[in-house]
Parts: structure tokens; C-alpha cells; sequence
């Protein structure tokens, strides 16, 4: 029989240090818990999370805020080539209807009826620009305060897709009224000049409740291409759609009568700089110099729109290389007589 004791091992075996001594003992040096590694996965998608929650997140916050507050810049304004740039903001009760209703004529015929976009005019302005040298734009005023304000005016997918993003949100947040407002008072209507109050100021000499409806329909004239157009000093091309626009707000001369239903473009085709589209083209061309007006499609020997055809023995109705009949002297209708230059006045000496 073993007599020896049960071997007790070592771990568990009773120390000779005092109890306090164990308890007070402080760690080995270098000594240190883990923590529990992460990987790199998870990180990544924690971060990624994290963005898209922001950007998510911040746009609508940003335009909700334009409910109730004016905005104090605009990215067109940073990007401006002339600094400083003429800025003030006027609330929508100092806007003359006059300028409103010109804006909407002349830039968005459709702007309280749609959620933002005019497809109908988007597909005409790509027909059109396939075959014409100068681009039709087709942005509407939503789209426009979505660039002016927030982005920047080179041509890109990604601008389009975040134009598009904007344009949402204004029409879902903010009422039309209120984009109209926003517009009118970012929009450039000159170099370095944005607002409808500065440009009263700088072109007019007075404040924006003081324009005239022919002063307001130069400024709106100018927005297509504001950087080359003068509202102060309109061209013929410009004094074209000027006239235009008073006659759409109702302080121009009795439009012409066309069909029921018949919606009338703006005169003029207008060149639009890259970042400036969206005004609203027309179907009547600049004059181009060396060319006579008249309308080009029609062709020789027909009659015009509302013009009599030609009678049968008429000279326009006869074909070409056949003779002229002979006449009767007595029945022929008499030629007026030439006129003859008066005489000269001979030199007094």
C-alpha cells in the first residue's frame, strides 16, 4: 500500500508569500490585454456606411434650410472669374410681377406644371441639336437653381447626376414660389453681377421694386448668355427678344392671332454657353450677315402661307423656257413711265 501523499501540482500548490503580497503584486512590465482585432472588411464597410449616411442625409437638410433662410453665396458666385462679386438678396415681395412672370415666358412656360424637368422640350432641344450648330438648351428654372447654387457650370455625367439629385429635392422641399424667388436672386445678369436687386443697381440705378416692365424684360433678355449680352445696352438680337417678353407679360404691342392652343416660342435661336443653357429658344434665327431675311424653305414660284396661287396665264405660272405670248397693244396694260434722274447742276464759277 502507498503511503506517500497525493501529489498536489505545482500551480496549485501553497505559496510562503502573505496573502496581501499576491493581491498588491503589480503586473509583469510590457504586459497588456489585447483587444480583439477587426478586420480590415469591416472597417471599410463602417466607413463606407458612414459616408453614404451623410451624404444622404446633408443634401436634403441643406435645401430644407432654404425654406426659411437666404442663401449667403452661391457656387457660381465662388467660381466667378470677376471678385468680388454684386450680391443682395431681395425677399419675393420686392420682385416686380412683371420679372416673374417674364422669367417664367421666357425661360420655363411649364415651370408650375412639372416636377422639375420638361421632357418634352429636353427631347426637342437633342433633336434640334443634332442638326443645327447652335445648341438649344432645355433646363428648367428648378434645374438651373440646382447648378447655379450647388455646382459648378462645365458639363459632366457626374454634374448631370447630381443636378438631377438637386432639382429633386428642391421641388419635393420648397414651394415654386419660393424657387422662383431663389432664382431671380442668384441668377447672373452680368459679369461678376447676380440677384435681380444688383442688377437693378448696377444697369438701372434703382432697386428692384422700381424696374420698369421694359427694364425688367431687358434683364430677363439677357439671361441665356449674360457674360455677352448687355441688358443696359440690348443689340439688335437682344431688342428682339425683348420685345418678345413684353408682349408675353401683357406691355407690348396686340400679338398676332394664331390658332387656338398654338404656343408661341421666343424669337431667336440663342447661342448658349457651356454652364448657361436653359433659355428658352425660338424658331426665328439671328440674322446672319451677307443673307437676305425671308424664309428659307421656301422654294421659287410658290406661294407663300396666305399668299393667292398665281393665276394661269401669270408670269409666276408659266413653266420656265416657254415664250412669253404676244400681246395686243391696245388691250396691254400701259407701262408707267421711267423715272429719269433730275439734271444736273452745272458748276458756278
Amino acid at each position: 500500500m502507498n503511503s506517500q501523499p497525493p501529489r498536489i501540482p505545482p500551480s496549485l500548490a501553497p505559496r510562503d508569500e502573505p496573502l496581501d503580497l499576491l493581491l498588491d503584486a503589480e503586473p509583469e512590465p510590457g504586459f497588456a490585454p489585447k483587444p480583439p482585432r477587426r478586420s480590415r472588411f469591416v472597417r471599410v464597410l463602417l466607413w463606407t456606411l458612414l459616408v453614404l449616411t451623410v451624404l444622404f442625409f446633408t443634401p436634403p437638410a441643406v435645401v430644407l434650410v432654404l425654406r426659411w433662410y437666404a442663401p449667403p453665396t452661391s457656387a457660381f458666385m465662388m467660381q466667378s472669374e470677376v471678385q468680388p462679386v454684386k450680391y443682395e438678396w431681395v425677399p419675393a415681395a420686392r420682385i416686380p410681377q412683371t420679372l416673374r412672370d417674364g422669367a417664367i415666358a421666357a425661360e420655363d412656360q411649364k415651370f408650375y406644371t412639372h416636377w422639375g424637368f420638361d421632357f418634352m422640350a429636353i427631347a426637342e432641344a437633342l433633336e434640334h441639336n443634332e442638326k443645327s450648330k447652335r445648341k438649344r438648351g432645355a433646363s428648367t428654372i428648378s434645374q438651373q437653381v440646382a447648378k447655379n447654387l450647388f455646382l459648378w457650370p462645365s458639363r459632366s455625367y457626374l454634374r448631370k447626376g447630381l443636378e438631377v439629385t438637386f432639382t429633386l429635392l428642391l421641388e419635393l422641399e420648397l414651394p415654386k414660389e419660393r424657387i422662383l424667388e431663389i432664382y431671380l436672386n442668384i441668377a447672373e445678369f452680368g459679369p461678376g453681377v447676380y440677384g435681380v436687386q444688383a442688377a437693378a443697381q448696377e444697369f438701372f440705378g434703382k432697386n428692384a421694386e422700381d424696374l420698369t416692365p421694359l427694364e425688367t424684360s431687358r434683364l430677363i433678355a439677357v439671361l441665356p448668355n449674360p457674360r455677352k449680352w448687355s441688358a443696359k445696352r440690348p443689340g439688335p438680337f437682344v431688342q428682339q427678344r425683348v420685345d418678345w417678353i413684353m408682349v408675353q407679360i401683357g406691355h407690348g404691342p396686340p400679338a398676332p392671332e394664331v390658332p387656338e392652343g398654338t404656343e408661341l416660342p421666343p424669337p431667336g435661336e440663342m447661342p448658349v454657353e457651356p454652364g448657361f443653357e436653359g433659355g428658352l429658344p425660338s424658331d426665328a434665327a439671328e440674322p446672319v450677315e451677307g443673307e437676305p431675311p425671308g424664309d428659307e424653305s421656301a422654294e421659287a414660284g410658290e406661294p407663300m402661307p396666305g399668299e393667292p396661287a398665281p393665276e394661269s396665264g401669270s408670269e409666276a405660272a408659266r413653266p420656265e423656257g416657254e415664250a412669253r405670248p404676244a400681246q395686243d397693244p391696245a388691250t396691254s396694260p400701259e407701262a408707267p413711265p421711267a423715272e429719269t434722274p433730275p439734271p444736273e447742276t452745272p458748276p458756278t464759277s
